[in-house]
């Protein structure tokens, strides 16, 4: 007899939605995690007495409650949670900011053609048919790849107005550089435009505790420092995992969120881990400032995706970090949050592993260092001045990524390459998470959940 009949390999949201799921319909569970912490990509952390949260800016696809049918009250459903008990803040405003010209958007869809209305009048019907096209469009349909460049010039004709689209959705979900699967491109334009942003309440670390207790009750058992050396197989079958400890757990079913290409490494896959790992990696600034200083810093946007070129270019840069786009995140300025002794700018730009990778640990250290002031200064364009300000400052690279979340090459997105029904060569091991092709906070947690309902509770 196995220990357990379900072993997941991340306690990351994608995990951990999988182990709720599991373990509501009796599934004997465990989820094991090298971190000491849940979360993966969207956890947290202390420096210098202050919680800082990593990955999350905001969460997509937000609805109201009474939306029955939306992503978001679909997720809560499936985890037996109450949307009701789980209050929310919705995010103020967003910008596109390029040098021609800016886009405001919000959890209002009408705004968002409004604007394009004002600064693109000739592609105001275009606009408006290309959203009737993707609100049309079945995303998770079993197609070949197709352009979503392509599909989206079809429509606008306006290379400027597709590069602004495009600069928000591809930095919070694509894998792939320069292009976007159309499929990827319509699940990331309904998310962010059509239904919008927002955050919990409380701060990550609450949602978190939410989401463990609730796979706690249900009897499931997680682990943490538990890194896991190698998927075991026999007879074609996964039938457990071998811990870095020497430990052995033996499972009727094994579920990995660790990314294709670590699953690849750690199960003996006979696949390239090479076509598998993406690029697309960033770094990130988190600046720490004084309440005082708020009046000179924008309050009015939540987001500003920035871009210092029109001819925006998505791809892995040829330098440390690439400051001429990126976003900025006002984790305060939501709605209704309330002042505090501090609050943050977070900054994201692009980012080259490789050269991250061939540094020695000193000149690493400077590199940081010289990468958060390129940062801050790029931003400050946008933001209003904060440099002189900044009481408490932390950043990570593509190797910090890739250390917490074992993401290969600290790809954020994972791997161009996705398998949406998770599958792999053998009949009892599953890929779940950003790697199935379900992009951002409630698409990975519903990645997990479409797992463990298709192949593990029939």
């Amino acid at each position: 007899m196995s220990d357990y009949q379900l072993i997941i390999i991340g306690a990351g949201l994608s995990g951990l939605a999988a182990g709720i799921r599991a373990a509501r319909f009796g599934k004997k569970t465990l989820i094991v995690d090298q971190h000491y912490r849940p979360g993966g990509l969207n956890s947290y952390y202390k420096f210098q007495g202050h919680l800082l949260e990593t990955g999350l800016h905001a969460i997509t696809n937000f609805a109201p409650p009474t939306r029955k049918k939306a992503p978001l009250n679909l997720l809560f459903r499936q985890l037996q949670l109450s949307r009701h008990d789980f209050p929310v803040r919705e995010q103020l405003g967003s910008e596109i900011a390029f040098p021609a010209g800016s886009l405001h958007f919000s959890n209002d869809p009408d705004l968002l053609q409004a604007e394009v209305e004002r600064l693109f009048p000739a592609c105001g019907e275009a606009f408006h048919q290309l959203r009737r096209a993707i609100a049309a469009h079945d995303p998770f349909a079993s197609t070949p790849w197709r352009s979503a460049r392509s599909f989206v010039a079809g429509y606008l004709k306006e290379p400027l107005l597709e590069n602004m689209l495009f600069l928000p959705l591809m930095l919070y979900g694509n894998a792939e550089e320069n292009d976007m699967a159309l499929s990827q491109f319509v699940i990331m334009f309904r998310a962010v435009f059509e239904e919008g942003l927002f955050r919990p309440e409380a701060d990550m670390r609450a949602f978190l505790d939410l989401l463990v207790g609730q796979y706690k009750g249900f009897g499931g058992v997680i682990r943490y420092r538990a890194e896991v050396e190698k998927i075991l197989i026999k007879d074609d079958r996964a039938c457990g995992i071998r811990l870095a400890d020497g430990s052995i757990f033996t499972t009727e079913a094994l579920l990995s969120t660790a990314g294709l290409p670590e699953t690849i490494r750690i199960s003996g896959w006979q696949a390239p881990c090479a076509t598998y790992s993406g690029k697309m990696s960033f770094t990130e600034t988190i600046s720490l400032l004084p309440n005082a200083v708020r009046g000179s810093i924008r309050q009015d946007r939540t987001l500003i995706f920035y871009s210092s070129s029109d001819q925006f270019s998505y791809r892995r840069p040829q330098s440390l970090q690439d400051i001429s786009w990126g976003v900025v995140c006002f984790p305060d300025n939501f709605k209704g949050v309330p002042h505090k002794e501090f609050f943050s700018i977070r900054v994201t730009n692009p980012a080259s592993y490789p050269l991250w990778r061939a540094l020695d640990s000193e000149t690493y250290a400077q590199e940081k260092t010289a990468c958060r002031r390129a940062a801050v200064q790029a931003s400050e364009r946008y933001t209003g001045p904060y440099g002189q300000a900044i009481v408490h400052q932390d950043s990570f690279t593509p190797l910090t990524i890739e250390r917490f979340t074992r993401k290969a090459e600290g790809a954020v997105y994972g791997s161009p390459v996705k398998i949406p029904d998770g599958k792999t060569p053998w009949s009892n091991l599953f890929i779940a998470g950003t790697d199935q092709g379900y992009l951002g906070i409630v698409g990975s947690m519903l990645s997990g959940i479409s797992i463990v309902n298709r192949h593990l509770l029939t």
